[in-house]
């Protein structure tokens, strides 16, 4: 048995060695947000985090995740409310088969550093195909994500502050 802690919960999975981690997801867990795609971890489609780090599932053996955290687009949810908001105002979801690690990476890229360039942005998604070539769209919607957030947080301040800025 393989002990995993995914999305928050500790689970042991019965996977065999050398099994990816994007089949124990899919198929052990039952956990679907994640997708496959090349299987060899040059679209992004199955990305999910290891340790707060976007990583492609597909070709990381599930061993390599035994006792880190592993995040999936399910144990997203309430911090991909803002890019779901932003990609469907932007058009940042074509077939949306990309979307999901598109967006996982987005969020880990908004957590480490929010006022990247639009061409760090564009270097940090490269790992995340859009077969779709919605790139522009979804650059925007990182971008207006972004720009959220530092409102929030600016709104946030103000308010612990007493309003005064």
């Amino acid at each position: 048995m393989t002990k995993l802690d995914v999305n928050g919960a500790v689970v042991e999975v019965d996977a065999r060695p050398g099994e990816s981690l994007l089949s124990v997801l899919r198929g052990g867990l039952g956990l679907r947000g994640a997708k496959e795609a090349c299987g060899r971890g040059e679209c992004g489609a199955c990305t999910v985090l290891l340790d707060g780090v976007p990583v492609m599932s597909c070709v990381l053996l599930v061993e390599e995740a035994e006792h880190r955290r592993v995040t999936t687009p399910e144990g997203l949810a309430e911090e991909q409310r803002e890019l779901r908001r932003a990609f469907a105002e932007e058009g940042g979801f074509q077939c949306g088969f990309c979307t999901p690690g598109q967006i996982v990476r987005a969020c880990a890229l908004l957590d480490e550093a929010p006022r990247m360039s639009d061409q760090e942005l564009r270097r940090a998604m490269s790992g995340n195909i859009c077969r779709c070539t919605g790139y522009t769209q979804i650059i925007a919607a990182i971008r207006r994500a972004a720009a959220q957030r530092e409102a929030a947080g600016d709104e946030a301040a103000s308010r612990a502050a007493g309003g005064r800025t």
